[in-house]
């Protein structure tokens, strides 16, 4: 079982999102093993924002491209691969004024593509990354849980839940630190929960697995 984990925190010294990320790629190593953990920094090798040659490239047909093109999707590629190679995904995601880092949204522009990770078909547009499991582990400074006052202000968790599930990643789980910035005890006592729930979810992982070979 192979797993890619994404970090899109500016400031991985301190982050949050960063540590419950590597928290969880290192409990996932001590189950299936470290050559099976894969790690992707989105600001070390930030993704660029599309440019017109890049949208240009991608909807241009595979054995049309000219060399230039190739080379422009050349990273995006990777990133899709990386996605279709991976059994788990985990996904760390701060919040930014209420939604995702933008590098974390440049990094999905890059990897939801026509012909790659979805295709339009007749009945709608349908999703090639099936069968995989993510994980989206957050940072959030207030409270955003259902039937909190602030509830209404998260567009990060619904806007990833959509975009993911359109590329056929529908089996989501959201892990969220919440209230960080409310208070020291409120900030440990959210790390340590969200820590259990990785603990958790890479337990029943493993399980899943264990069941799959039996």
């Amino acid at each position: 079982m192979k797993l890619i984990a994404i970090n899109s925190s500016q400031n991985m010294e301190t982050s949050v999102s960063g540590e419950l990320v590597e928290f969880f790629a290192d409990s996932f190593a001590g189950e299936f093993g470290n050559d099976q953990v894969k790690t992707r920094n989105l600001v070390d090798a930030s993704p660029p924002h599309l440019n017109q040659d890049m949208v240009a490239a991608y909807f241009t047909a595979d054995d049309q491209r000219s060399e230039a093109q190739q080379q422009t999707l050349a990273f995006s590629d990777e990133l899709v691969d990386e996605l279709i190679d991976a059994d788990v995904i985990v996904i760390g995601a701060p919040m930014h004024n209420f939604g995702i880092p933008s590098s974390l949204k440049a990094y999905i522009d890059h990897v939801v593509r026509a012909g790659r990770t979805f295709n339009y078909t007749d009945s709608g547009p349908k999703g090639h990354l099936t069968g995989k499991k993510v994980f989206v582990v957050t940072a959030r400074g207030g409270d955003y849980s259902e039937g909190s006052f602030m509830a209404a202000m998260d567009h990060q968790a619904p806007y990833l839940r959509t975009v993911l599930g359109f590329i056929g990643l529908d089996d989501v789980t959201f892990i969220h630190a919440q209230g960080l910035a409310t208070g020291d005890e409120s900030r440990n006592r959210a790390i340590e929960d969200a820590k259990a729930a990785i603990t958790a979810s890479v337990a029943a992982l493993s399980d899943t697995t264990e069941l799959r070979a039996a």
